[in-house]
Formats: structure tokens, sequence, C-alpha cells
């Protein structure tokens, strides 16, 4: 199986292309933390296709925190000097903006079949924390049978 999951900050605007059979593709780079080791970032190369190329080429913006879920993928190619290339890059299924830079808003998914899902606010209260899985049901702590 090839699953990659990316949690990190946009590094550079992205930038978007269109193919000559007119496919909207965006690139950008999200550099993530090591786990155990802070003081080292990775910068990984994202690469989406069609309605999520769109959506991330408008809504994104550099230093924005993202969640990419993808695929990875290794290309090779020759260079204008005849030298051969590889490139390492990550073929996002989803992408879901989170937390952008201070002064703007976010809260959107948005995944290749196009999908846009409003992030829920958090509860008021503790009381509302179950409110929807509890279906308007009120129980007393005395009732519960444990």
């Amino acid at each position: 199986m090839n699953k990659i999951f990316l949690l990190g900050r946009v590094s550079q605007p992205p930038e978007q292309r269109t193919t000559g059979s007119g496919v909207s593709v965006t690139t950008f780079t999200v550099a993530c933390n090591r786990r155990f080791n802070r003081d080292e970032t990775d910068f990984i190369r994202v690469v989406t296709w069609r309605a999520l190329a769109d959506n991330c080429a408008k809504y994104l913006v550099k230093g924005q925190q993202v969640s990419v879920i993808g695929e990875l993928h290794i290309r090779n190619y020759d260079d204008a000097n005849g030298q051969r290339r590889s490139i390492t890059e990550v073929v996002a299924d989803e992408v879901e903006f989170l937390q952008r830079p201070q002064g703007t808003s976010s809260g959107t998914s948005y995944s290749q079949n196009n999908a846009a899902q409003a992030v829920p606010a958090p509860p008021a209260n503790e009381e509302d924390l179950f409110a929807s899985e509890m279906g308007g049901v009120l129980m007393d702590e005395e009732e519960l049978p444990f």
C-alpha cells in the first residue's frame, strides 16, 4: 500500500498550471518537522490535480498549516544537459486547510472529488459535547447502570 500522511506548513505560494489538454495542476511545498528531532525540517513537494488543484491555488497561502493525504511518486527524467534526474513528490488525494497565518480565516477540507466539508465549531459547553450523539436523550447520572 502506498499512502502518505503529511502535516506541515506551506513553504511557498502554490503554483498553478494547465496541461495541454486543459487539466489544472497545482504544486506546493509542505515543510514538515521531524517527529523526534524538531530542529530538522523536510520540504516535501505536493502535486494536486483538477478541482483539488483549483481549490489549492485559490485558497492556500504561504505559512498555512495543511494536512495532506496521498501517494508517494518518484519520477525520473533527463535534464537539458542530458543528466538523469529524479523527483520525489506526493500526489494528493485530499488536502485539508488548517490554521492560516494570523489575520486570515480557514476551516475547509477539499478532496479529489471536489467535496468541500465545513469544519464544525466546537461545542459551547460540556453538555452540548455529546448532544448530537445522544439524539436528544437526557439521562440523570443516577439512572446509569454502572
